[in-house]
Parts: structure tokens; sequence; C-alpha cells
């Protein structure tokens, strides 16, 4: 009888291991096409790291939004050197669109080196979606990128961003 409950428990305990991360990653009916489908299955929760990205404390660029001027750590990829090259002669607008409800995207105007992975964002990662668009998330999804930037502090981030089209200017730190 003692193993039979034993046989129970554990099955039971694996069923709710299996089952828990059901309808996790999927976003809202009608999201993006960077949103998980229901056949895909999310990848087990990555580390802080993965999440966003291989952060360098060397290089940093000002994120202007309006009024809101935010700090970000770019990554240590070829894709955000690539990036912060395109400001080397100056400040860079961009105009990025709602999309899904968690994200600003547009065209960067040029193709960088994508070097993309499955990875689950967060709000405050700055990202590289098919080599020449630029997102921002205010929101979360699991999709392959390439890491460019993480803001370093998201006071007043979701604000900034707000609801509909803005106009994004990246810049070198001082």
């Amino acid at each position: 009888m003692r193993a039979a409950r034993r046989a129970a428990a554990a099955l039971a305990a694996l069923l709710m291991a299996l089952t828990a991360g059901c309808g996790a990653g999927t976003g809202d009916a009608g999201a993006s096409p960077e949103a998980v489908s229901e056949n895909e299955q999310p990848s087990a929760a990555p580390d802080s790291q993965e999440t966003s990205g291989e952060e360098s404390s060397e290089m940093k660029i000002n994120v202007q939004i309006g009024e809101y001027t935010f700090t970000a750590a770019l990554a240590d990829n070829a894709a955000a050197r690539a990036f912060a090259e395109l400001m080397s002669d100056g400040a860079l607008t961009l105009s990025l669109s709602d999309y899904g409800g968690f994200e600003k995207v547009g065209p960067i105007g040029a193709e960088l080196p994508a070097d993309n992975r499955r990875m689950t964002t967060e709000s405050g990662d700055i990202v590289l979606y098919s080599g020449d668009q630029l997102v921002l998330f205010y929101g979360s999804n699991t999709w392959s990128y390439t890491p460019l930037a993480r803001i370093d502090g998201l006071s007043g981030w979701a604000e900034a961003l707000g609801a509909g089209d803005v106009d994004v200017t990246f810049s070198p730190a001082q």
C-alpha cells in the first residue's frame, strides 16, 4: 500500500512539473510573429545574463525618448559594436512602432551582424531582429534575437515608451 502511494505521489509530481510551463510565453491572442506559437516549446528559463545579453560596463549609450533619457550598457558582441559605430558621427534617431503591446520596433537603416539565439527578453532589453530591426522591450517575449543593450535603470521606462509610435535617439554616453 505504501509503495502504491509513493508511486502515485511521484506520478502526480511529474505531471505537475510537465504541465507547469503550459501556456507560458505564448503572449496574447493575435500576438506578433515574434511571440512563441502554441506549437513551440519555450526553452528553459535562461539565467539573467542570457536574458539581457552579455553586458559590458565599458560601452554605454544614452537612449532618449521625449524628455526621458536613459543609459544602457551595450552587449559585448559584433552587432552591439556595429550599432555603436552607427553613432560615431553623432546621434542616431529611429522611429519605432508599437507591436504586440510589449515592444517598440523599427528599421535601423543598416544591416548589422546578427548572432541570433533563443532568449526571453525583459523590459529594458534592446535587441536586433532580422539583422536590420531594432526592438525595445517594455514587456517580455521569447524568440531568437541578437542582444544589443540593456537599460541600466527602468524608472520611467514604460511611461517614456507610452502608447503608439515613438522617436528614439541613441548617442554615445559621455
